[in-house]
This record gives C-alpha cells, structure tokens and sequence, in this order.
C-alpha cells in the first residue's frame, strides 16, 4: 500500500471539510448580496488560514506538493497499476491547480473584505464551489487509490 498518497489525500480531504464548514452558509442564499453576518463570517475564517496562519498555511500547500510528487514516484515504481497512478494524480492535480489559480486568491481577497458586498459575496459563492468540486476529485481519488491498494 503507498500510504503517503492516501495520508496526503485523507489530510486534504479533511481541510476541505473544514473549508466546506463556513462555505455552505452561501448555499442559503442564492441569489444576490449575501448578508453581513454571512460575509463576516466567512470571510474572518478565510482571513485566519489564509493571511494569519503562517506559516501553518503553508503546510496546505507543502501537501499537495507532496501528494503529487507522491503519485508521480508512484506511476514510475509501477506499484499499481499505470491507470491508477494516471487517474489518481489528474484526481489530485485539477484541484490543486484550481486552488492555486483561482481559490486561494479568491480567498485571501474576500478575507481582506476590500471589495463591494456584491463582489465579496460573488467571491464566497465561487469559493464554495471550487471547494465541494476539490472535495468531490480529492474523495474519488481516495477510493481510487484505497480500492487498488487494497488488492
């Protein structure tokens, strides 16, 4: 079993669900402004992992590197089948890029609360959706890896 992979995806998956925790309070409101206590809310949580944490937010990141650099170490070992090295780091991969690229400065934005409520609550929104789509790969990556180590 290559324990490393599944620790780095149980780790991830779990900060997920953390994040997940303040981002469903959009999911109340679908449409327009979302109220202050709402914003307020999300957005101090944000601002604490994001701005206030470090370096403790920096082990986020240090394990996706890790997990990725896991899967690659993986696929060239030949541990399991090249499919499940394949499936497992695009799994792994889409939601990384995504949350470099677009949550994490989506994130730290809102955190900062600078931007009209409008935008700020747009922001929230498309943070939650990033997140249950990261939670979503990240999951079925797990099952992928626990099913064809468990073999």
């Amino acid at each position: 079993m290559d324990a490393l992979p599944i620790a780095c995806g149980g780790f991830l998956l779990a900060v997920l669900w953390f994040d997940l925790m303040f981002d469903v309070q959009v999911l109340h409101h679908r449409d327009g402004e979302l109220p202050d206590p709402v914003l307020r809310s999300i957005a101090d949580y944000y601002r604490r992992v994001t701005v206030e944490a470090r370096p403790m937010g920096h082990a986020v990141g240090l394990v996706m590197v890790v997990a990725l650099a896991a899967l690659v170490v993986q696929l060239i070992a030949g541990r399991v089948p090249v499919w499940v090295s394949v499936v497992s780091l695009t799994l792994v991969a889409a939601p990384v890029a995504l949350a470099a690229r677009r949550i994490l400065p989506d994130a730290m934005r809102l955190g900062w609360r600078s931007d009209p409520v409008a935008v700020q609550s747009e922001l929230a929104r498309r943070i939650c959706r990033g997140h249950a789509y990261c939670f979503a790969s990240i999951a079925a990556f797990l099952v992928v890896q626990l099913a064809a180590t468990t073999r």
